[in-house]
Formats: C-alpha cells, sequence, structure tokens
C-alpha cells in the first residue's frame, strides 16, 4: 500500500505576477512533476496592482523560454494575480525573486509574515537581461528541487510514495 502524504505548496512572488514569478511557477511544477514530488507550485504578485506596461497575461520573454525548453506553460493564458494574505496560508514555502525590490511590499502588505519568506536575488527586466535573469531563476529553482528531492529521499519515502 502507497503512503499518501498531502501536497505541499510553494508559492513565488514577485512584483506583478508576470514575468519573474511566472516562470519560476511553471519551470518549478514541470521539474517537481518530472521527480515525482508531492510539491506544486503557484505564483502572485507582492504589488497590489500589476505593471500598466505588462501586455497579457504572462512576459513573452517567460513564455519564449519556457516553450524553448520544450514546457508548454500551463497558466499561459491566466493573467497576473496579486498576492493576498490566503496565498501565503495555503503556502508551506514563500519565496520573492528580488530581496530589495520585495521585502518592502511584502513588510507592508503582510508585516506578520515578511520573515518567514525565502528572498532571492534576481533583478527584474530593467536591471538584467532575460537571458541573465531567467538563467538565474533556472539554477535556483533546479537548486530547490535538488533539495526537495534529497528532503524526501532523507525522510525514507521514496518520491513515487509521495
Amino acid at each position: 500500500m502507497a503512503i499518501m502524504t498531502p501536497m505541499k505548496r510553494v508559492l513565488f512572488l514577485c512584483t506583478g505576477n508576470y514575468y519573474r514569478s511566472r516562470y519560476a511557477e511553471e519551470l518549478f511544477n514541470h521539474l517537481a512533476r518530472a521527480e515525482q514530488l508531492a510539491w506544486r507550485a503557484s505564483s502572485r504578485g507582492a504589488a497590489e496592482r500589476g505593471s500598466p506596461d505588462n501586455v497579457g497575461p504572462m512576459s513573452v520573454f517567460a513564455d519564449d523560454r519556457l516553450r524553448a525548453s520544450g514546457i508548454v506553460p500551463e497558466g499561459a493564458a491566466r493573467f497576473p494575480q496579486p498576492c493576498s494574505s490566503a496565498d501565503i496560508d495555503d503556502a508551506d514555502l514563500v519565496i520573492a525573486l528580488k530581496e530589495a525590490e520585495h521585502r518592502p511590499l511584502i513588510e507592508r502588505r503582510f508585516p506578520e509574515v515578511a520573515d518567514r519568506v525565502t528572498y532571492w536575488h534576481v533583478d527584474d527586466i530593467d536591471f538584467a537581461h532575460p537571458s541573465v535573469a531567467l538563467a538565474m531563476i533556472d539554477d535556483h529553482i533546479r537548486a530547490l528541487v535538488s533539495a526537495l528531492r534529497s528532503s524526501v529521499r532523507a525522510s525514507g519515502i521514496s518520491p513515487a510514495q509521495t
């Protein structure tokens, strides 16, 4: 009889839920499924509303890189969504993509959880070319999936049992 563990949730946050967090969500879900990990990602914007410069549901840079990697984004048609307290409460792990940019937003909107958020250091498109920023996210996501896989193995439960 297989041991079933509840699905764990990671929440990725960027400013407007258009570019970095969307890319992280899609890549994480693709890799977690491939590793048979009982983890799924979602993403939201730390700001209360997205930028008027964001056109369409998802950044073309994120969409293009995912598709070039053979990943068809499941949420490609979903428009950006701002984060709510419920989104944070439902997450086992919360990762904001740029500490200097997102910590102030999180501290203002969700002060009670700002210290339980993991902060990465991936610049937005106005400071880092997508080829650089998305490659950094690739590295972070692969390291995260590897750490989660190692954690599952250390627990004695195979990923297929989760």
